[in-house]
């Protein structure tokens, strides 16, 4: 039986997170699953996979980290998670520090978790820290 579609997204986003080119997870799927494409793996070839991902250095997200569901006009999954993935890249950690995030966020947004963080606060938040990020990208 084949893998799920969220299986094979969850692949990919660990080989854009790695780097790897189409030639090295193409040898990879051969060589660790013995299939030759994402659509053909099955349970077992898709967690040889994700382990040899991991060996590499993907961390797939925190199962900690917390799901306030759909909440109209309250900020989406994907961008809180976009914010701590932003938050993790401007500090250079492996992990999000939640607590410095709070922290930053209390003071220059006035917001004091993620859980309250609105639809445009979100946006103006994500916008900060892409510019934050490209002011340090210049300066090094």
């Amino acid at each position: 039986m084949t893998i799920s579609r969220a299986q094979i997204t969850l692949l990919h986003v660990a080989k854009a997170k790695l780097g790897w080119d189409d030639d090295l997870y193409r040898s990879a799927l051969v060589r660790i699953a013995g299939v030759t494409s994402s659509t053909e793996l099955d349970r077992e070839g898709f967690e040889a996979m994700m382990g040899f991902a991991e060996y590499c250095g993907f961390r797939p997200l925190a199962s900690g980290a917390p799901r306030y569901g759909n909440r109209p006009g309250m900020a989406t999954f994907a961008q809180l998670e976009l914010i701590r993935e932003l938050w993790r890249e401007l500090r250079r950690e492996r992990i999000c520090d939640d607590e410095a995030l709070i922290g930053w966020l209390r003071k220059y947004h006035k917001v004091d978790s993620l859980r309250f963080v609105t639809l445009d606060a979100a946006r103006k938040i994500i916008t900060a820290l892409k510019a934050w990020k490209a002011r340090t990208a210049r300066a090094a």
